[in-house]
């Protein structure tokens, strides 16, 4: 973002001004696919060690609670993320709108421009990442407990039969 908004007037066609603009696409680029792969990696995360809970509560025959609590932390991040790609999807394409090199211009809408509208949107997109990140963390972590919570019962069962126990 710091580097878009040190580009004075994008419609200059110095080499400076044009590397700064082409700075900020890459580096606004790299950032799109970084903060997509996080939330990939929390998904993955999620779907993995659901399909645990799941197998791990049928073969122990535990209670089936904590799956529908880790189920319920999933399915409660999903939308998070999907708002959150959306975003950042929005904030390319009215950075795109908004190149005066483009050889398709948009007109503003709302009665701002496209180059005001992609500011505000990359505002936006930045602070519901890091509300959504910071949300993802803390379901992780209450998934977490739920992990620990089926390895305890496991280790309790496991012992109760006279099995062998890790650790």
């Amino acid at each position: 973002m710091g580097l878009g908004l040190m580009i004075d007037d994008p419609k200059v066609r110095t080499a400076a001004v044009q590397a700064g603009v082409q700075y900020h696409f890459l580096a606004a680029l790299a950032a799109l696919v970084i903060a997509t792969l996080v939330h990939a990696i929390v998904l993955t995360y999620f779907m993995g060690t659901g399909r645990w809970i799941e197998e791990t509560s049928n073969a122990y025959r535990l209670d089936a609670r904590m799956h529908a609590r880790s189920t319920s932390i999933k399915y409660r991040t999903i939308p998070l993320m999907v708002l959150c790609f959306v975003l950042l999807v929005m904030t390319g394409a009215f950075g795109a709108a908004a190149d005066p090199a483009s050889p398709m211009q948009a007109k503003g809408f709302f009665g701002m421009s496209t180059g005001t509208l992609h500011l505000i949107l990359a505002l936006t997109t930045v602070a519901v990442n890091m509300l959504v990140n910071w949300m993802e963390f803390r379901a992780l972590e209450q998934n977490g407990e739920i992990v620990d919570e089926v390895l305890a019962e496991v280790r309790r069962i496991r012992l109760e039969k006279g099995l062998a126990v890790d650790g």
